[in-house]
């Protein structure tokens, strides 16, 4: 793996867990900032405890309420874009060196992909939900001692997983189509084209794009091609480490050097020279 391919990966995995933790868990109440899209190198879950959400997942949509039980594996995006002001939830992090020593039987191995398959998210009957949230509320209060968190987390973990098995599904939203058409032609190498000839390929307003597309993504049109630049951009010094900045960054996408500087800085925290490139 390369230094930058490494700094990518780094820089979505900012967990901050302490060493001697094999995860960790928390609660989460509505916050005033947006959150955004990311994904990280544990597993992780979240159980929805009072109040409703939007969750984008990838390209799916979920409409989440009390007692609906999330799992987010390692190589989907996620972000939670609505929330209601009463909104609250747990969320728990796995680190895959743990997930490989607990999942050790047959009905816990798909704790050990990268990507979920099927439905991510389930809702959990009342009696499951509440033995869920005393025993997360138990395990939240074991921070100063760290094996017996450890164990734990082991526990919750696997519990969690049986809950979700047994849960009924709570069916993602497709995106809209025009919305999925954008993207595919922004991801096709399309992300040249003004707004206005984006919507007219997606068949849609160009208005009407402009607004669906954050709701719909997480993410603005603008913010969504230059993530596809820097993708390209990072798969060429993959190819070829010694090649040219300048020419790697025209090759992506990026109109110029000076575009690629500041797109760079905004996604790493650091401008290309201070990252050593």
């Amino acid at each position: 793996m390369s230094k930058l391919l490494s700094f990518f990966v780094a820089m979505l995995q900012r967990l901050q867990l302490p060493d001697e933790l094999d995860g960790n868990m928390w609660r989460y109440a509505s916050l005033a900032t947006a959150n955004r899209r990311h994904r990280h190198a544990e597993l992780e879950l979240n159980l929805v405890t009072r109040g409703k959400g939007l969750y984008l997942l990838g390209a799916r949509r979920y409409e989440i309420r009390r007692g609906d039980l999330l799992w987010l594996f390692p190589a989907q995006e996620h972000v939670l874009i609505e929330q209601t002001a009463d909104f609250a939830m747990w969320i728990a992090v796995f680190r895959r060196r743990a997930v490989k020593r607990w999942a050790v039987d047959r009905a816990a191995r798909p704790l050990l992909q990268r990507e979920l398959q099927g439905e991510a998210c389930r809702r959990l009957v009342r009696q499951e939900l509440e033995r869920s949230e005393q025993l997360f509320q138990e395990l939240a209060a074991t921070d100063c001692d760290p094996g017996l968190k450890n164990a734990g987390l082991g526990y919750a973990l696997l519990h969690a997983w049986k809950c979700f098995e047994q849960a009924a599904a709570v069916p993602a939203q497709a995106l809209h189509p025009a919305v999925e058409r954008a993207a595919k032609i922004i991801r096709s190498g399309g992300d040249g084209y003004s707004l206005q000839e984006l919507a007219r390929q997606a068949g849609i307003s160009t208005s009407r794009l402009s607004r669906l597309f954050p709701q719909q993504t997480g993410t603005t049109i603008v913010e969504f091609r230059n993530r596809q630049r820097v993708q390209r951009f990072q798969q060429e010094r993959e190819r070829n480490p010694h090649r040219n900045l300048l020419d790697a960054a025209l090759d992506a996408g990026f109109g110029s050097y000076a575009q690629f500087h500041r797109v760079f800085r905004e996604m790493v925290g650091c401008s290309p020279k201070e990252y050593g490139l």
